[in-house]
This record gives C-alpha cells, structure tokens and sequence, in this order.
C-alpha cells in the first residue's frame, strides 16, 4: 500500500509539473516580490552595466553545471512579462537534475510570481532524456526602472554557478537571449 502511494505521489507531481503556468492577460495588481539573499554584493550586476556586463556570464564557482543556454523575454500588454528559459543540465534521475531557475533584479532580489516558491520557476522533475529544455513562466513583474535583470538555474546538487544570461531589457537581443514587445 505505500508503495502505491509513494508511486501515486510521483506520478501526481510528474503529471502537475507538465502542465504549462498559467498565463493571465487581465489587467489584475501585480504580485508582490520577494527578496531572496541569492548572491554576494559583489557578484551582483552593476545598476547601470557596460556593454560588456551584458555578455553571458560563465561558471562562477566551475562546480554547478545548471546552465542557462537560451533566453526570450515577451513584454505583455499589461506590463507583466513571459520568459521561456532553456537550460542544459546532466540530469541523471531524481537525484541530481536542474530544479529551477530565476529572474534576478539588480539588487539581488528574485521575482517570484508565486510567493510560495523557492524559484522563479520551479521544475519539479527531471529532463534526462530531453536536454537542453525549454521551460515558460508568466506573470513575471519587472519594476519600473530596472533595465537588466540575469537568468540562472539551479542544480538540486550543487546549486547555483552554471552559466547565466543577462539582459538588456531595452534592447531587442543580445548574447544569449530576445526580447520581444
């Protein structure tokens, strides 16, 4: 009987993570943000970075292997965006894959549409057998003044410092990443 449960669970979680997030066009208040301590002061972008800021950042720490390999950013009519995150990661099974990843503020916040998550988007199972993947997260809310943001994933073993995209927000591409409008 406890297996069947545990299977049911899996099976349950397996069935839910497949299903896309929710996409909303109405012009409802903006959920609020998090702050998350995800990064040391010095690892976190300049305000305002230089054209070379921009580039894709490479391993921080050459241990985390969660890269970010692709990123389109889709402005929506109320101001929200969508962002479809490709990332490359060696899962093996349930016991090391890439479990999430974020939408980075330049003050080190995390934008969480979902206040209850630990990630911008949480990927609750693994992808072994279709790498890179593409996953989308709606509902995203950039303040108003901020122009660059940073995407990273996360590895379920050894966290974050994988390869991360920035982006320019004003801008319609870049190294890594589109944006459309």
């Amino acid at each position: 009987m406890l297996r069947l449960t545990v299977f049911a669970v899996i099976l349950l979680t397996v069935l839910c993570a497949c299903q896309p997030p929710p996409v909303t066009s109405d012009l409802a208040p903006a959920p609020s943000l998090e702050k998350q301590a995800t990064a040391a002061p010095e690892d976190l972008p300049a305000a305002t970075p230089t054209r070379e800021a921009i580039a894709t950042a490479e391993t921080v720490d050459g241990m985390a292997n969660a890269n970010v390999e692709f990123v389109r950013a889709v402005q929506q009519e109320n101001g929200s965006w969508t962002f479809h995150v490709t990332v490359s990661h060696p899962d093996t099974g349930w016991e090391d894959y890439a479990d999430g990843w974020d939408v980075v503020l330049p003050d080190g916040s995390v934008v969480l549409p979902d206040p209850k998550s630990r990630f911008t988007r949480l990927l609750l199972h693994p992808h072994e057998s279709e790498q890179p993947f593409t996953r989308s997260q709606s509902r995203i809310m950039i303040p108003d003044g901020v122009t660059v943001v940073r995407v990273r994933a996360h590895d379920l073993v050894d966290d974050w410092g994988g390869k991360e995209i920035m982006l320019d927000l004003g801008s319609d591409s870049g190294p890594g990443y589109e944006i459309e409008r």
